[in-house]
């Protein structure tokens, strides 16, 4: 595939507001993780992002006002990410840029608001309840649309926490197919109670910090984040500053293996697929990788099944990790979020050595590392496999 350039990113979560808290917060190996005490959940731990219930949205965009709009505004404001996106409208036009962006729960947690104030007799939400500008999959595109003064195509992509990732293969698709000249890809999910509490009824948040790839792990902490990165392709245009992280976009590929809806392929055949295919298109060979970020939720099965589907295309000596332990599961926004954190593998050579772990899991095959790295890394695969058997590989290289 023709490859494309992130001049611009950023993303918020438990750890901060952008790339510099980030970066310090891997490299003093501090999680974001704390106990949950949201919404009713006082199960585990989660990562939560500070500020938001103080963010205002700016006037004229007030009927789009909820949790996951406002973590979205957060992340728009952050490394300068707003006036990067200016500069490219002003050199594309507004309607050549689109905007692409993942959820999975998008503003749900004000339909729970709302329906804790419901008419129990009518059975009715309570007059004024706006599901279209707050709740809709399509709110969080609409409103990053609007908010960055874009008229381009937009789409919402919800595949789980396989979301925002797949927001990146769409937008090359788009670019490629010259349906746009530029794309906004990234993604925001917020905390809400029907994850908190969901998770917790399928058994799979564990009562301690998430320790991926530990052999005494129980389960995920739920996170927030939000996400962006600017698409285009390398030279189309005069950058005038970078800001926040840039990267090359060098290969994306998905598969749906449809093995259960909860559960992964015990195999890993499915996320086989999508990094050898990723790979194929980024012209890599599986030497060529210095890093590979794993979706490493946590969980028994995933984390399992990834270890056997890296081995399988990486064999045991190219390091990976997952960076959960720091920020929590931040679902269909994990892809965006961690698409920052190659970006700072890259740009620093620095690989970040899974938290909370006190013995690796000794089935594990694949090189699973415990402790900072610093390495110079010119290529790195972030996996994001989410709930029914989507799965989605990513391929970045330094920016030229």
């Amino acid at each position: 595939m023709k490859p494309l350039v992130i001049s611009a990113g950023t993303a918020i979560s438990a750890l901060g507001l952008g790339v510099a808290p980030t970066h310090t917060a891997l490299r003093q190996r501090q999680s974001g993780l704390v106990r949950c005490n949201f919404s009713g959940g006082t199960q585990g731990y989660m990562g939560r992002v500070a500020g938001v219930e103080a963010h205002r949205l700016p006037e004229h965009l007030q009927q789009f006002d909820c949790r996951n709009n406002r973590l979205a505004d957060m992340a728009l404001n952050t490394d300068g990410f707003y006036h990067a996106v200016a500069q490219a409208r002003a050199y594309y036009g507004p309607t050549r840029i689109a905007v692409i962006m993942g959820t999975s729960t998008s503003g749900i947690l004000n339909s729970e608001i709302a329906y804790a104030m419901r008419d129990r007799e009518q059975d009715t939400m309570p007059p004024g309840f706006d599901q279209q500008h707050k709740q809709d999959l399509f709110s969080l595109p609409t409103y990053v649309a609007a908010a960055l003064g874009l008229e381009g195509p937009c789409l919402t992509v919800s595949n789980a926490c396989a979301s925002s990732s797949h927001a990146f293969l769409d937008a090359w698709h788009w670019i490629e197919a010259g349906v746009c000249d530029a794309a906004i890809v990234g993604g925001a999910d917020s905390l809400c109670g029907m994850t908190l509490h969901g998770f917790g009824a399928l058994g799979l948040v564990d009562e301690q910090p998430t320790r991926p790839c530990d052999a005494d792990r129980h389960g995920i902490s739920i996170g927030e984040a939000a996400g962006f990165a600017l698409l285009e392709r390398p030279g189309a245009r005069m950058v005038q500053q970078n800001t926040g992280y840039q990267a090359m976009l060098l290969g994306c590929a998905a598969s749906s293996d449809g093995h259960h809806m909860s559960a992964p392929d015990p195999e890993g055949r499915g996320a086989i697929a999508a990094m050898r295919q990723a790979l194929v298109r980024a012209g890599l060979d599986a030497s060529d990788v210095g890093y590979v970020n794993l979706h490493g939720t946590g969980s028994l099965a995933n984390d399992a099944m990834e270890d056997k589907a890296v081995h399988s295309v990486f064999g045991g000596a190219t390091p990976c990790s997952s960076t959960k332990g720091w920020t929590g599961h931040t679902l269909g926004a994990s892809g965006s979020l961690e698409a920052m954190i190659c970006g700072i593998s890259l740009q620093h050579g620095f690989i970040p050595g899974g938290l909370n772990i006190t013995h690796i899991d000794p089935s594990f095959q694949a090189r699973v590392v415990t402790d900072n790295v610093d390495a110079p890394v010119k290529h790195v695969v972030s996996n994001a496999f989410g709930f029914g058997g989507t799965n989605c590989s990513l391929v970045f290289g330094a920016a030229q």
